[in-house]
């Protein structure tokens, strides 16, 4: 019986979506297993952490070799813990006898300036990494409003928006599901807040893009792309994620909520170009990215609207979440509970040692 590993930074990080996957990991021929990189015993090689008993359907603690097959689903963070997780997951990458469902993606800049010279290259934000305060000055007095967020960043976190008024200038962004602005009356006093912001952790500058629907929330199309049992990229379904009034996320971790896709496309009038144009991208994009980096089980895809009708690619995850789909499609479940397995499934069957023939060119986290 074939072993597959989920390795998470915490033991409970999305335990229901875990525990769903090792109930059927039996029907699929697995045994699953559960462990945080830390957790391997650095001389044996042996890993502390739990089975999943499929008589008993539950997990077990015990001790056990490293399983052959990995589903990563860490998401790190600053802390120490995440530190000391990064080079063991890329340690456990880098070994022949075992393989990961999916290698993960670049930062933000590295998959902007890998997608920049695409075919995808119209739906992107013109993206810069922050060399320093005055770069930001400069771009707010030419473009009035900008967006600046973390290289490495996710679920929204640490994005702000910037405006330049006559002579102050508003920064706002949000944190604990709550709008939180603040106005600066000068460029010294906004660069004694974003100086130490960027020297914590590195930014990158975009255009404000006025992605919000005529009641001023902000708003994108989540797509939730996979493998099935085949290897062949499949779009498992699609949503609309609606953020606060005034805000300028649209992440359902800033509070936002969930819209049907058929129901709000049904109402827009450029509906046949929406799909058209969403098709190309969710076409295309898995294509260039396992082209130009390592292979990939799944990818999120958030896309946002302009007023005129444009449509832009906004983030590309390689560890998306599920919310939005199964709130739209309920009756997705099984299927997604399923895949991961299914997908493992297909690489024991199939001689993929290819699949890390580029890792000496990436280290991606």
């Amino acid at each position: 019986m074939k072993t597959f590993g989920i390795i998470t930074l915490n033991i409970e990080s999305e335990a229901s979506y875990i525990h769903e996957i090792a109930a059927r990991s039996h029907s699929c021929g697995m045994e699953c297993y559960h462990f945080l990189p830390s957790s391997i015993h650095p001389l044996t090689k042996q890993v502390q952490g739990r089975r999943f008993c499929a008589t008993k359907q539950s997990w077990v603690d015990g001790e056990f070799p490293i399983p052959s097959l990995i589903y990563d689903r860490c998401f790190y963070g600053d802390d120490e813990h995440s530190k000391q997780c990064i080079p063991i997951v890329s340690w456990l990458k880098s070994r022949d006898d075992i393989t990961f469902l999916g290698f993960g993606l670049p930062n933000k800049l590295e998959l902007y300036e890998t997608l920049s010279n695409s075919r995808l290259s119209p739906y992107l934000p013109h993206s810069q990494s922050i060399k320093d305060c005055a770069q930001v000055a400069n771009a707010l007095y030419k473009q009035k409003k900008i967006i600046i967020k973390p290289i490495n960043g996710s679920q929204g976190y640490g994005i702000y928006y910037l405006k330049k008024n006559n002579k102050t200038i508003h920064v706002k962004t949000e944190k604990n599901k709550k709008i939180i602005s603040r106005i600066f009356p000068n460029e010294t006093k906004l660069f004694q807040w974003l100086q130490p912001l960027i020297n914590f952790r590195p930014y990158l500058l975009q255009p404000y893009l006025e992605l919000s629907n005529p009641s001023s929330q902000p708003f994108d199309i989540r797509i939730l792309l996979q493998k099935d049992e085949k290897g062949v990229w499949v779009e498992r379904g699609k949503g609309i994620r609606i953020g606060n009034t005034g805000g300028i996320l649209s992440n359902l971790s800033a509070g936002g909520s969930v819209l049907d896709f058929t129901s709000w496309s049904s109402t827009q009038a450029s509906k046949e170009y929406i799909c058209s144009e969403l098709n190309f991208i969710t076409t295309n994009l898995p294509k260039i990215l396992e082209r130009e980096i390592l292979p990939l089980f799944e990818i999120g895809i958030d896309i946002g609207m302009a007023k005129n009708g444009a449509l832009w690619i906004l983030d590309v995850n390689s560890k998306p979440g599920r919310k939005v789909v199964l709130q739209t499609e309920p009756d997705l479940e099984e299927t997604l509970f399923l895949a991961p397995l299914l997908y493992g499934k297909y690489l024991t069957q199939s001689d993929y040692k290819e699949r890390k023939s580029y890792y000496e060119k990436t280290l991606y986290h």
